[in-house]
């Protein structure tokens, strides 16, 4: 008896002690060359090449689905010209390729019957052996091949602590960062591949949020651009923007600003809309009804009505074709998915906030869907028609069947070693150290919806400008600048003013600045230097050997 309770306390000792130990433990942060926050696309590509380089990695997921926006919706891919991408992020699209090279994959539609569509070119390249257009169930799982084949570890639900001390600094170096789980991480090397910018806010380099004057850095497409019109997303037809109609006195109808929208290239705070990118179908057994969201108000539509009434008839003209008979739909038109002047907020926003803004926007565009297909005073044509389409059963599945992740087209943007501007973009100057290119058009949304001084209702801000070619972008645009932070790179919220950033902005691109930035951030390790201090030879060499696309024959 005496034997035996012996034992018993024992063993409380026992548990006791391993306790306090779990607890010892919890509190010694894990180790790892290359430590990578952010789940999107960026994310994995960083994490690749940094394991590719021999490091030790982890994936700080703060979602629980990898692929961001590649794998929340856009899967037709805003590529411009697509001989620029190279590197991993080729690689990604090749993997999607082999993806609908199984029979398989095509679930409801046949491959012949699929064919060849594109963004003017073909969708599939049997040569080069890619695939620009996909399911977002595909590009998940292509996200999750790439993590699995590179042994990388992925930790996910993981949200960067964002109080004092959530970021523990050494000088100028980031020594470990904690969770709002309480888990702590140090590396040698960070790399914020978020859309947001968090770790490098918090990390304390500079960066900047909405329109720089154009004066600032002597551009033409920057700032406020009241008059300026392009692309189709504006109101050509004169609305009346009140309650009643003439009557200011009855006050301004839903979605309307009624503050001034101030100087044409004027700075200001506020950001081009975000949306979400859907996946829609007409297959009648693959096709869920348009959901009536929790807190619908019809009137939130009443804009849309009038534009209808006007006589506009495009709101289809964005259900852009991907396999398997699905869509991925996107703003079009002067009142349509996005949902301008409601995410100003969000980029420095908390945690809560931004699920606030998150809530308000998936209520917005669930309610307008069911709104155009189910409400009696639509025009009979656009009803008809919007009642034909649905959800897809088989995306997003975990979710309702609604986008993991909403189109953050801009947030916080660093203020780097270099800021790259439109005179980049438009080949106005020449581009130093080039780590990749771009091409996409220097593309903004609508930033607000504003009275104009004659009493009507005009959206603000979409500007569409041809990049003349393909332009270089600097290493110094993924670097905080001299005299911050020496072990973090950003190839997300890279340093770019919000025009260039437009242009920028696109899945490929991010893939491939993330590339870059996990070489320099491995060849820092190497040469126990800052990220700064890597030679730029070297870096060009080794992104070369792995296929990176830095200029072009028909370049300057």
């Amino acid at each position: 008896m005496q034997r035996g309770r012996t034992l018993f306390v024992w063993a409380i000792l026992l548990a006791m002690c391993g306790s306090a130990c779990s607890r010892l433990w919890a509190q010694q942060p894990e180790n790892y060359d290359v430590v990578v926050y952010g789940g999107n696309s960026a994310a994995v590509m960083a994490a690749v090449e940094a394991k590719r380089l021999g490091k030790s990695v982890i994936v700080l997921c703060p979602e629980k689905h990898l692929g961001g926006l590649s794998s929340g919706g856009l899967g037709f891919t805003d590529t411009g010209n697509k001989a620029t991408i190279g590197g991993l992020s080729r690689e990604f699209y090749h993997r999607v390729w082999k993806k609908y090279a199984e029979d398989a994959t095509w679930k409801w539609q046949k491959r012949s019957e699929y064919g060849n569509k594109g963004q003017g070119t073909a969708a599939i390249d049997g040569q080069q052996r890619t695939m620009w257009i996909f399911e977002p169930h595909v590009a998940e799982s292509v996200f999750e091949d790439l993590v699995r084949d590179y042994e990388i570890k992925v930790v996910r639900n993981q949200w960067l602590d964002r109080s004092p001390g959530g970021v523990t600094l050494d000088g100028r170096r980031i020594k470990q960062i904690r969770m709002d789980s309480g888990g702590l991480y140090a590396g040698q090397m960070f790399i914020d591949a978020t859309y947001e910018g968090d770790l490098m806010a918090a990390s304390g380099v500079p960066y900047t949020v909405g329109r720089e004057a154009n004066s600032q850095y002597g551009e033409t497409w920057n700032g406020i651009q009241v008059g300026t019109l392009h692309h189709k997303h504006w109101f050509k037809a004169k609305i009346d923007p009140y309650v009643k109609v003439g009557e200011p006195a009855s006050g301004l109808l839903p979605r309307i600003s009624a503050e001034p929208p101030g100087e044409k290239g004027a700075a200001d705070r506020r950001i081009q809309a975000y949306c979400y990118r859907m996946c829609l179908t007409q297959h009648p057994d693959n096709r869920l009804p348009f959901p009536k969201p929790l807190g619908y108000d019809a009137r939130e539509y009443e804009l849309l009505l009038r534009v209808f009434a006007a006589g506009w008839r495009e709101t289809f003209e964005k259900f852009d074709p991907i396999p398997n008979l699905k869509t991925d739909t996107n703003n079009h038109g002067p009142f349509s998915t996005d949902n301008i002047g409601r995410n100003y907020d969000y980029p420095e926003a908390g945690y809560a906030r931004r699920l606030e803004i998150l809530d308000e926007h998936t209520r917005y565009q669930q309610g307008l869907m069911y709104f155009m297909a189910n409400d009696p005073r639509m025009p009979e044509d656009v009803r008809q028609e919007g009642a034909k389409w649905g959800l897809a059963k088989d995306e997003f599945v975990d979710n309702g069947h609604w986008p993991y992740q909403i189109y953050v087209r801009e947030a916080r943007r660093m203020v780097g070693k270099y800021v790259m501007t439109e005179h980049d973009c438009l080949d106005t100057r020449q581009t130093p150290e080039s780590i990749g290119m771009g091409s996409y058009t220097l593309d903004s949304h609508n930033v607000q919806r504003y009275v104009t001084p004659e009493g009507y209702v005009q959206n603000e801000g979409d500007i569409g400008v041809s990049a003349p070619r393909p332009y270089e972008i600097s290493l110094g645009a993924v670097l905080p600048p001299a005299g911050s932070c020496e072990n973090l790179v950003v190839p997300v919220c890279v340093s770019s003013t919000h025009i260039a950033f437009g242009s920028i902005r696109m899945e490929p691109v991010f893939m491939i600045l993330a590339h870059s930035a996990a070489a320099t951030a491995s060849l820092a390790i190497d040469r126990q230097s800052s990220v700064q201090a890597v030679p730029y030879d070297v870096l060009r060499k080794l992104l070369l050997a792995e296929g990176q696309v830095l200029e072009m024959a028909s370049g300057r």
